[in-house]
């Protein structure tokens, strides 16, 4: 599934529609959250928008101010005319508002893009965005909305949380995950795509982020079971029920530790990649395949993440041999550092 997700992002295949189930299932959680706002949706054709037509049910119920729609169209030509009507070759902004619930169509000058000056215009306006944004442009579409200063609910792949101007949002405690998974999504010919790893992102309240994490293990029971790594003094911690009760230094945690986060009970510190924490050491290592054989390729630090020492038992196979000493190591997958507050 997680191919699926690949071959979209570099193909920029951003053509695909949430079902209704999912929005509705996340949306249930904020409906208090959005009495008396102005919603936008910057990249919803209402003619196809779940989120257009979740919103435009539930206008009263949600007690909105006044609903928008923009999208983008392609350059003329290159547009497949979808209802047989020219309309289709332009964008148009859509809105009901709570004093005239008729839907009122502006056509709009450029092609409503939702980085165009008119689009943005619409944007300063608002209070909520709430949409599907293309995959592949994830990371500038955020940082529109943090420009901006807006309240956001969207969708984006889990994979977001390690990129760097995602993660300092996360850090800095000004967005976090919602609570759904998404796994499956509609495509402009009527199927349906699977994939694996997306979720929902926003800074409006969650109330799941409020909870405590409970914390069930001993560090100093077994402190074996918590190999330190070798370049960087933090503990390693495969799975977030293992996290310990006992343990107030540096922990390297799976990225999956955000579902859980709670401020107030953890920090984050980094992310355990190159560039976001200072390594202890920078040792030449060979790479190995996954069968744990040579490969005559080499690199440092591990690929530029922490790294611990193999452990026969536990581990089914090295992943870097250090040159120098021939001692082998793994690199877990990406880890937050993190440190619980005392």
């Amino acid at each position: 599934m997680n191919n699926h997700m690949n071959k979209a992002k570099k193909a920029k295949n951003d053509e695909l529609y949430t079902l209704i189930k999912d929005i509705e299932k996340e949306l249930s959680h904020y409906k208090d959250q959005f009495k008396d706002k102005i919603v936008y949706c910057n990249c919803d054709n209402p003619n196809f928008s779940n989120f257009w037509k979740y919103f435009k049910d539930n206008f009263n119920e949600l007690k909105l101010k006044k609903l928008i729609a923009t999208y983008f169209v392609r350059e003329h030509g290159k547009y497949k005319l979808l209802n047989n009507s020219k309309e289709d070759i332009y964008s148009y902004k859509w809105e009901i508002n709570k004093d005239n619930k008729e839907i009122i169509k502006t056509k709009l000058f450029g092609n409503g893009d939702f980085r165009s000056k008119e689009c943005i215009e619409i944007l300063e306006e608002i209070d909520i965005v709430c949409t599907n944004p293309p995959f592949s442009l994830f990371r500038e579409y955020v940082d529109l909305l943090v420009k901006y200063d807006k309240k956001f609910l969207i969708i984006g792949c889990y994979n977001a949380v390690t990129y760097k101007n995602i993660f300092k949002l996360i850090k800095d405690n000004r967005l976090w995950l919602g609570y759904q998974y998404i796994k499956e999504f509609l495509q402009i010919d009527g199927t349906i795509k699977n994939f694996g790893n997306i979720h929902w992102f926003t800074n409006l309240n969650v109330k799941e982020h409020h909870k405590s994490l409970e914390l069930t293990k001993s560090y100093y029971t077994n402190p074996d079971y918590y190999p330190k790594y070798d370049n960087y003094n933090a503990i390693n911690i495969d799975k977030i029920k293992d996290i310990p009760y006992d343990y107030n230094e540096d922990m390297g945690v799976p990225i999956s530790f955000l579902d859980y986060y709670n401020p107030k009970q953890f920090k984050i510190i980094a992310l355990g990649i190159v560039g976001s924490i200072e390594f202890t050491s920078n040792r030449k290592m060979e790479i190995l395949d996954k069968y744990g054989n040579s490969t005559g390729k080499f690199t440092f630090n591990a690929k530029g993440f922490l790294y611990r020492n193999y452990n026969s038992v536990t581990d089914k196979h090295p992943g870097f041999r250090d040159i120098e000493n021939n001692k082998l190591y793994v690199s877990p997958y990406s880890r937050i550092i993190i440190r619980k507050i005392k």
